[in-house]
């Protein structure tokens, strides 16, 4: 088990358990290992906390959670990055922001892959005008 101290504190992990980005994230192409934090309340975000800079986490979701027609299809290159072949699994996860307003926001444009088999990941880039950087979650239809 290996230790760094994090704004979470102290976090032991075990380093069999480090997620990598090879490529690292976009904008932060330095970082390209990251624990999972244990997520204490119930609900569909978690924190990914670097291990290569403890004062780097950040929260990230199944953006199917919210939009349930999303979806993410890994393609040759984005596979052997991952090292997985055409029938492995793979998660597509997305990072979440909040605005100084409160408003959530998903990096619906930039997903992260994540082979769970593996345990590399990497983000891409999608270019689709439905999408966006900072994409607010929908909103709730009400009860009639």
């Amino acid at each position: 088990m290996k230790k760094i101290m994090t704004r979470f504190g102290e976090v032991e992990y075990d380093p069999s358990n480090v997620i990598t980005f090879p490529e690292g994230l976009i904008g932060l192409e330095h970082l390209h290992n990251f624990i999972v934090m244990p997520n204490k309340k119930e609900g569909p975000l978690f924190w990914i906390q670097s291990v290569d800079d403890p004062d780097f986490a950040f929260v990230v979701t199944d953006p199917t959670n919210f939009f349930f027609d999303y979806q993410v299809n890994a393609d040759e290159e984005e596979r052997k990055k991952l090292g997985i072949g055409p029938e492995d699994d793979y998660f597509v996860l997305t990072i979440v922001s909040i605005s100084p307003e409160k408003e959530i926001t998903l990096n619906l444009a930039g997903p992260i892959l994540y082979s769970p088999v593996t345990n590399k990941a990497l983000q891409g880039i999608i270019e689709d005008s439905r999408f966006d950087t900072k994409t607010p979650l929908p909103k709730a239809e009400p009860a009639q």
